[in-house]
């Protein structure tokens, strides 16, 4: 068993051989992983050394104090926190060892192609087409709201294979090639004037079978390995006291003291404590996750992270006042990434509008919750014997 004090020691070896002043940052990122320092707790020659996952603390602590660089999280969140554990999980030993490395350095950027049109709340409905002819499946149909399609190499995907079977038991989940032809990536402009969404059209796209990932028709359960690491990966993150939306509004409540008033000043206490509240229960689901895959608690945690943005962003704008309703920029751009706290106040307010739908709506996870943490009676569901093709729409 790999314990703190070998990893002390084998992130003191790295540091020697790879002095991160004089080491080109992605050459650093890759010794890095081939050392097994990259996320501990995968296998050995993927990245980890199969220690405990709570021992990745003591490595990351080392080497900010060392002045390394990271992998730029933020700017493949749905490669590091969605993709991969899911690629761990049921994907083949060739495909880990293609694909894993490249996407923890950040060389490859993954995007994730699920939503459609006719398939956002009720993702098992989705009319995306794969018809397997030969060693390929050609595939068709159109995807939404994919977050960072424009910077994406990869692409995680599911399409249904079988429509004549219910919805849930027709899906195949694929590694789709963003550079291949027939997939076409549109801008979705958003509230904020950016767009960092896109619409994905895929016409005719062919994906060999070995990029398949897991059993045909298997798909919904692979997708949900993806969908519970995505709820932590949004409402789980590791935030200091005071990190994330709460903290803008509690520097300016501190430094411009005119602008308070008792109301404000109540409704700032009640959302820092549930703030402070929320900080320290995503820290006790990570805590959870050494024991295994992340379950439907994820779903509580990323409904508690929408409302408090949206709540806390609300509030900085009514506190800033006029000030509030200004805006800095409203050029069209395509992003790398969100910044939420690198903004001004109207950017937070309005970008917030959009957590309660990304990452699963919030009333689809509150049926999460009740159904799968609290264990109440599911909603009557009258379409889950019935064939895809014949469901209405």
């Amino acid at each position: 068993m790999t314990d703190a004090a070998e990893l002390g020691r084998r992130t003191a070896e790295l540091l020697a051989a790879h002095p991160p002043a004089g080491t080109d940052r992605l050459d650093f990122l890759k010794a890095r992983f081939d050392a097994g320092l990259a996320w501990v707790h995968y296998p050995e020659g993927l990245g980890g050394l199969g220690a405990p996952r709570s021992l990745q603390i003591v490595v990351d602590a080392e080497l900010e104090a060392a002045g390394a660089p990271d992998n730029d999280p933020r700017r493949n969140g749905i490669g590091l926190g969605m993709a991969a554990p899911t690629i761990l999980k049921y994907g083949t030993e060739e495909q880990k060892r293609r694909l894993l490395r490249p996407l923890w350095t950040g060389e490859e950027v993954w995007c994730q192609l699920f939503s459609e049109p006719g398939a956002g709340s009720d993702l098992a409905a989705l009319g995306t087409r794969a018809v397997k002819e030969g060693e390929d499946w050609v595939v068709n149909g159109q995807k939404v709201w994919t977050s960072g399609a424009h910077n994406a190499r990869w692409a995680i995907l599911i399409a249904r294979t079988d429509p004549d079977v219910p919805k849930h038991a027709g899906i195949t989940y694929f590694l789709c090639d963003m550079t291949d032809p027939g997939v076409d990536v549109r801008p979705l402009r958003q509230i904020t004037g950016e767009a960092e969404f896109n619409e994905v059209f895929l016409t005719d796209v062919r994906i060999p079978d070995s990029r398949r990932l897991g059993e045909i028709g298997d798909g919904w359960r692979v997708a949900q390995t993806t969908l519970n690491n995505e709820r932590v990966a949004i409402g789980g993150m590791r935030l200091p006291r005071e990190g994330g939306m709460i903290g803008p509004v509690a520097k300016t409540w501190r430094e411009r003291p005119a602008l308070r008033t008792h109301d404000l000043h109540q409704r700032l206490l009640t959302l820092w404590v549930e703030s402070e509240v929320a900080r320290l229960t995503a820290e006790r689901l990570r805590q959870q996750l050494v024991a295994g895959q992340p379950g439907p608690e994820g779903a509580g945690m990323k409904l508690a992270f929408a409302r408090l943005n949206q709540e806390i962003s609300g509030l900085e704008v009514e506190l800033r006042g006029e000030e509030g309703l200004l805006y800095d920029d409203w050029t069209m751009r395509r992003p790398e990434l969100v910044d939420f706290t690198g903004r001004d106040a109207g950017y937070r307010y309005l970008r917030s509008k959009g957590n309660s739908i990304e990452g699963g709506t919030s009333e689809v996870l509150l049926n999460i919750v009740a159904e799968r943490v609290l264990g109440l009676p599911a909603e009557p569901r009258t379409d889950k014997d019935v064939a895809w093709k014949d469901l209405a729409r």
